[in-house]
């Protein structure tokens, strides 16, 4: 019964050792994506130049990401008038029916995108775990990359500043 513990301490060392991966191997500018809204509707990323972008890859199944629709919902609500364009990338492995039936539930006011190839996680560092978020400057600059749920005090205060 001695290989639990050990197993469990491997598997915490990996996450660690992957999401520093990633935090290290991130190009400092978001990449050119074009994501399908649920509605049909192509968003163009580097068509919103000179507004901030939170990107945030979430699944339906992840408690994490369900829990942080509260503090996206503020962020929307605090920014938009400002320009702050949210978009909410649905997993690979998502099903779109579900994708679509939770926000219409929890009447997600901001944009929600499927990603059923994985072209967007592979682009944004091959994103594997949920959530992970990206904030965005007004120059395209990846100004802040969060795996987990992010502090939402910490990322008020990011956007406000920009």
């Amino acid at each position: 019964m001695q290989l639990k513990p050990a197993l469990g301490a491997i598997v915490a060392v990996s996450m660690l050792a992957i999401v520093f991966w990633q935090q290290t191997h991130l190009d400092p500018k978001a990449p050119d994506a074009e994501f399908t809204t649920l509605s049909g509707e192509q968003i163009v990323l580097r068509e919103l130049g000179g507004q901030p972008v939170l990107i945030t890859f979430w699944a339906t199944d992840c408690r994490a990401c369900i829990e942080e629709i509260p503090d996206l919902i503020a962020l929307h609500q605090q920014f938009a008038h400002k320009g702050l364009q949210i978009i909410a990338v649905a997993m690979p492995y998502d099903i779109p029916s579900r994708v679509k039936q939770l926000s219409e539930m929890r009447k997600l006011p901001y944009t929600v995108a499927l990603d059923i190839e994985g072209v967007h996680a592979r682009a944004f560092g091959d994103v594997s775990l949920t959530p992970s978020s990206f904030l965005i400057d007004r120059e395209r600059n990846v100004v802040s990359r969060v795996t987990g749920r992010f502090n939402l005090a910490d990322w008020r205060a990011r956007i406000a500043a920009m």
